[in-house]
C-alpha cells in the first residue's frame, strides 16, 4: 500500500518513480550485513558471532521496532567490527523518530561501544589516535543520523506538498463553483423577469377568455391553456429557485413524476388520447420518469405537428424490458408555426442510452406517426 507521498510525480515529469519493494529491501540489508560479518568475524569466536549474526537478522524488525533493532544491534559494535547492521538500524532509527534526544544518545551509544573493544575496555583520551578514533567514529555514527532526517524531512515536505496541491485544486473548484452559482443567478433572474411574465400573462388572457366566451368548445380550450399556464408557471418557480439556490443542498427540480401521473399527463394533453398500461410494480424510479418524459414529448409532438390527431398510449412489460409505444393517426388540419430547438428526440434518446434502452421513431402507414421505447425494465437504481 502506498502513501501520498509514494505517488507524487515531480513537476513537469510523466514518470513517477518506483520504488523498492520493502521486503526486498530488507533482505539485501540482512545480506549486507551477513558479507559484514563473513568478513570482519571470526567463525571461532562463537560470542562475537552470535552477537553479529543477532544484529544482522534483527534487521527484519526495523520498520516496526527500529530502536528494539538498534539496541540488538549494539552488541555486535561491542564485540566486533562488524558495525553495518548497527549503522542500518541507526539509518532507520533516525527516519522514523523525531525525538533528537535519543537519536543524540543512540549515536553516543554507537560511539562509544565501537570505540572500545571488550573485554579489554581501553578508552584513553589522553591519546592522540584515540581523539582522532574518537571524532572518525562521531563522524561515522553522525551520519546516517543526518541521512535519516534527511529522508524524513523530505518524507515530510512530499506530504506538504501534497496537501498544497489538493488545497489548490480545492481552491479552483470553488471559483469554478463560484462562477457557476453566478451563472444561475443571472439566469434564474431572466427566466423570472421574461419567461414567468410572458406565461402568467397567457394565464391572465386565457382566464379572460373563459370567462367572456359563450362557446363551449372555446371555454374548454381556454380552461386548458390556464390550466397549463398555471402549471408552467409553479414549475418554472420551482426551477428559479433551485437556480438560485447554488452550492446548497442537492435539489430536484420539480416533484419527479412517476407511473401514477400518466393517466392525468394524458388528460391534460389537450388532444384526444387513450392510455393502455400493463406493468408490474415496483419499476426503478428513473425507469418510471423515463417513460413519463417519453410519453410527455410524443404527445408534445403531437399537438404541435399533427393538430386533430387522436393519439394511443401503450406501455407493457415482456421478457424482462419495458416498452411504450405512442402512435398517432394523421394530422385533419395544417400544423402551427411554433417554435422549435428540435432537441426533444435527440434528448430521449440520451435518456434511453444511459439506462441502455433505445427509442426509435418513424411515420406508420396511415400518415400517422409512431415513437417507441424500450428499456431493460431493472435500469437505474432501485
Amino acid at each position: 500500500m502506498t502513501t501520498r507521498a509514494e505517488r507524487i510525480t515531480p513537476h513537469g515529469s510523466g514518470i513517477t518513480p518506483r520504488r523498492i519493494p520493502a521486503p526486498v529491501l530488507d533482505a539485501a540489508l540482512v545480506v549486507a550485513a551477513l558479507l559484514d560479518v563473513w568478513v570482519n568475524v571470526d567463525p571461532d569466536e562463537s560470542l562475537r558471532m552470535a552477537a553479529a549474526l543477532v544484529a544482522a537478522f534483527s534487521l527484519l524488525l526495523r520498520r516496526r521496532l527500529p530502536l528494539v533493532t538498534f539496541l540488538l544491534t549494539l552488541p555486535a559494535v561491542l564485540l566486533s567490527d562488524a558495525i553495518f547492521a548497527a549503522l542500518a538500524g541507526l539509518y532507520t532509527l533516525a527516519s522514523l523518530t523525531r525525538s533528537r534526544w535519543l537519536l543524540g544518545l543512540c549515536a553516543l551509544a554507537f560511539t562509544v561501544s565501537n570505540l572500545t573493544t571488550w573485554p579489554a575496555l581501553d578508552f584513553d583520551l589522553s591519546k592522540p589516535s584515540t581523539i582522532i578514533a574518537l571524532g572518525y567514529t562521531a563522524a561515522t555514527a553522525a551520519a546516517p543520523v543526518f541521512l535519516g532526517q534527511l529522508v524524513q524531512t523530505r518524507r515530510d515536505l512530499s506530504l506538504r506538498i501534497a496537501e498544497i496541491s489538493e488545497a489548490r485544486d480545492h481552491e479552483r473548484l470553488l471559483t469554478a463553483q463560484t462562477a457557476l452559482a453566478k451563472e444561475r443567478a443571472q439566469l434564474a433572474r431572466e427566466m423570472h423577469d421574461v419567461v414567468s411574465h410572458q406565461v402568467s400573462l397567457i394565464a391572465v388572457r386565457a382566464g379572460a377568455l373563459q370567462v367572456g366566451t359563450q362557446d363551449a368548445e372555446v371555454k374548454e380550450a381556454a380552461a386548458t391553456i390556464r390550466r397549463l399556464s398555471v402549471q408552467t408557471l409553479d414549475e418554472l418557480r420551482h426551477m428559479v429557485s433551485v437556480l438560485r439556490a447554488a452550492g446548497g443542498r442537492p435539489t430536484e427540480l420539480t416533484p419527479q413524476p412517476s407511473l401514477a401521473d400518466l393517466q392525468r399527463l394524458v388528460d391534460s394533453s389537450g388532444i384526444e388520447a387513450q392510455l393502455q398500461t400493463d406493468l408490474p410494480d415496483g419499476l426503478a424510479p428513473t425507469v418510471q420518469r423515463a417513460l413519463y418524459r417519453t410519453v410527455q414529448e410524443a404527445l408534445t409532438n403531437v399537438r404541435k405537428h399533427a393538430p386533430g390527431a387522436a393519439a394511443t398510449v401503450r406501455i407493457g412489460h415482456q421478457a424482462g424490458t419495458v416498452h411504450a409505444t405512442v402512435t398517432n393517426t394523421a394530422p385533419t388540419r395544417p400544423p402551427l408555426p411554433l417554435p422549435s430547438a428540435h432537441y426533444g428526440l435527440v434528448g430521449l434518446r440520451q435518456r434511453a442510452a444511459l439506462l441502455g434502452g433505445t427509442v426509435t421513431s418513424g411515420p406508420t402507414a396511415d400518415g400517422g406517426y409512431e415513437l417507441r421505447l424500450e428499456l431493460p425494465a431493472g435500469s437505474g437504481p432501485p
